[in-house]
């Protein structure tokens, strides 16, 4: 139970570390999340800091997702159900991403930490995962809504595929924080697709 305590906790601690918020400061020296959608990610940091920035914070940010599930299998070795540790891991570096203490609880949208711990389970997956989230960006032409279907839809679209409960379990883990952060912009206004202003 401890060794589970600390590896959620670091899982956390590794989510909140605010990529985004530190690149656009040091590039331009304003807050990424005072412009733009206001979310602390890559896709705003391209708005304020442009493409070379945001693709930077999207890599780091995916480094994230993937870097606190493989500290759930070098920790969680030689226990009964490893899964339980990567499904807190999961769902606890992407609460770090869009709750973090280190940027007073102000952070991004979680979809790309999300993607590197499914990238890192499950490298199929992922690509499932990436089409899920196209498919329903184009469904529905709004990123929260969009990102709502995937956070719900992304665990049994894994299971349908013969992911087995290990990483199903990732899966459900990290998709229940991500519809439940995009709850929050449900009714905002796009101008576009994915570039809002």
């Amino acid at each position: 139970m401890t060794r589970l305590l600390i590896i959620s906790l670091t899982a956390y601690f590794i989510g909140s570390i605010p990529f985004s918020i530190l690149i656009t400061r040091i590039i331009t020296g304003q807050d990424v999340r005072t412009r733009g959608s206001g979310h602390a990610g890559a896709t705003n940091t391209m708005r304020i800091a442009g493409w070379g920035a945001g693709v930077l914070v999207l890599i780091l940010d995916i480094g994230k997702g993937a870097l606190a599930i493989w500290l759930a299998d070098v920790f969680g070795r030689g226990f009964i159900e490893p899964a339980i540790f990567r499904s807190a891991a999961a769902s606890l570096v992407v609460v770090g991403h869009c709750w973090p203490v280190l940027a007073s609880f102000r952070g991004g949208m979680g979809m790309a930490t999300a993607g590197g711990a499914l990238l890192y389970t499950w490298p199929f997956g992922f690509v499932l995962g990436v089409g899920l989230a196209a498919a329903a960006q184009l469904a529905v032409r709004h990123s929260a809504r969009g990102n709502i279907l995937t956070g719900v839809l992304v665990g049994p679209l894994w299971m349908l595929f013969g992911g087995g409960w290990p990483r199903v379990g990732v899966a459900l883990a990290v998709g229940v924080v991500v519809a439940i952060r995009a709850v929050s912009d449900w009714g905002r206004e796009y101008r576009e697709l994915w570039f809002d202003r």
